[in-house]
């Protein structure tokens, strides 16, 4: 080997330390705020949502305490700007502006201020900009890394989601498929290690799964239903996109700040009062709904499921258009299942079908999810993540590839991609 030779192999070798060195401080980082604001929100959630079974009245005074604490945040705290989710984070990768460091505490508080107050978005997003917060910060503290943008913040995003579903891949396909389409062994390196350093964090401080459901087996004989499903589960998700570019568009429908987040939280609070179940994240509801998957039809055990897919994206939309953090990753999660349950049910009882009603909600999870993001492979190992199985990853890679063809021939945008298509 030549001394040229000699050289550029160290060189290479400082290069690839630092790139791997600070790709594995990210990952610590990014998944110390996802945890902490998984495991914080958790908390409140649960300890506020008790307090709403001894006085219902509190359903609906949570919202607008929660919507009227991150108004006042963001007027006197944050610099009087709102959080705009992940469409922060493609505006930093189009302009070249680093993401600044207060929209980790802006996004870790009002994420956890939404969701504990009753606000049925999740925590997800805030933890995606947050995560990209931290990478982009890195980026900007020296200049042998500015060259390297996206991937720092593709890392701290890939971490983030790590260390929420316990799934590196759906965080990497995440930031793949949605965030850039800027692909190479380099930048997947660097988001492997950051998520890497995030899952040994989650194990250790994180260990449990979302969801425990016990799945052993699938029936070949229910592909047929699977692609109806599909269809279903489009219809769904293409409702809720909907729903929030509907409120997104009338952003300026009341001048003052105020009013908006008044208006949200009091309707929510109202409709909280007659569907509990929506409460926060809606996990709890959804974790209920596993447990009694096997219920038998009912007219009015359908009734309230249809009535949860209505209200609940009218409710998310809401909580974005009044100032909450958070955006569709959750309440696809919860619309899937619920969606997958219901269908289940009708084609049970109807055709005698014998479909596994669990398995149908946990395709539902990541069909919805899919759809709404336009990220199949996303969806299905963040599904897989989530529960710890593997068992269904066939009729997830089906359903959730079906259900994004068809809802882009329905609507050919998403949340995210809306605005810049337009």
């Amino acid at each position: 080997m030549t001394s040229k030779s000699k050289l550029r192999f160290k060189l290479l070798c400082i290069k690839w330390s630092k790139l791997l060195g600070i790709a594995l401080l990210i990952g610590i980082f990014a998944s110390l705020i996802a945890i902490s604001l998984k495991l914080t929100t958790e908390h409140y959630e649960e300890l506020l949502f008790e307090r709403t079974k001894e006085n219902r009245i509190l359903l609906f005074v949570f919202p607008l305490f929660g919507l009227g604490l991150i108004y006042f945040l963001r007027q006197y705290a944050f610099r009087k700007k709102e959080n705009k989710g992940i469409a922060e984070v493609f505006d930093s990768l189009r302009t070249g502006k680093g993401l600044p460091m207060y929209k980790v505490p802006s996004h870790f508080v009002n994420g956890l201020l939404t969701v504990a107050f009753g606000g049925p978005t999740g925590i997800e997003v805030s933890t995606v900009v947050a995560s990209a917060a931290v990478g982009s910060v890195t980026h900007d503290r020296q200049n042998f890394f500015r060259k390297y943008k996206t991937e720092m913040i593709c890392a701290g995003i890939s971490a983030g989601l790590t260390a929420l579903f316990n799934s590196p891949m759906a965080g990497i396909l995440f930031s793949l498929e949605v965030i850039t389409r800027k692909r190479s062994l380099k930048s997947f390196v660097i988001m492997a290690t950051a998520c890497f350093s995030a899952l040994i964090m989650a194990h250790f401080l994180a260990p449990s799964d979302l969801f425990h459901v016990n799945v052993t087996h699938w029936n070949y004989g229910a592909v047929p239903y699977f692609i109806g499903f599909a269809l279903f589960a489009s219809l769904n998700s293409v409702y809720l996109t909907k729903s929030v570019l509907w409120f997104k568009a009338r952003s300026a429908v009341f001048a003052n700040p105020a009013y908006k987040f008044a208006v949200a939280a009091l309707v929510i609070g109202g409709f909280l009062l007659v569907f509990p179940q929506l409460y926060g994240d809606g996990y709890h509801g959804l974790k209920e709904l596993f447990l009694g998957s096997n219920t038998h039809y009912s007219l009015g055990f359908v009734a309230l499921l249809v009535s949860l897919l209505v209200v609940k994206p009218i409710l998310v939309s809401l909580a974005l258009w009044g100032g909450g953090d958070g955006g569709v990753f959750a309440p696809s999660l919860v619309t899937g299942a619920i969606s997958g349950l219901l269908f289940a049910m009708v084609a049970n009882h109807f055709f005698n079908a014998h479909l596994i009603p669990i398995n149908f909600m946990l395709i539902g999870m990541g069909a919805v999810l899919s759809a709404t993001i336009h990220a199949p492979f996303t969806a299905v190992f963040l599904v897989c993540g989530i529960t710890g199985n593997y068992v269904l990853i066939l009729p997830l890679l089906l359903v959730c590839v079906l259900s994004k063809i068809a809802s882009q021939k329905m609507y050919p945008f998403n949340v995210y991609t809306f605005k810049t298509a337009s």
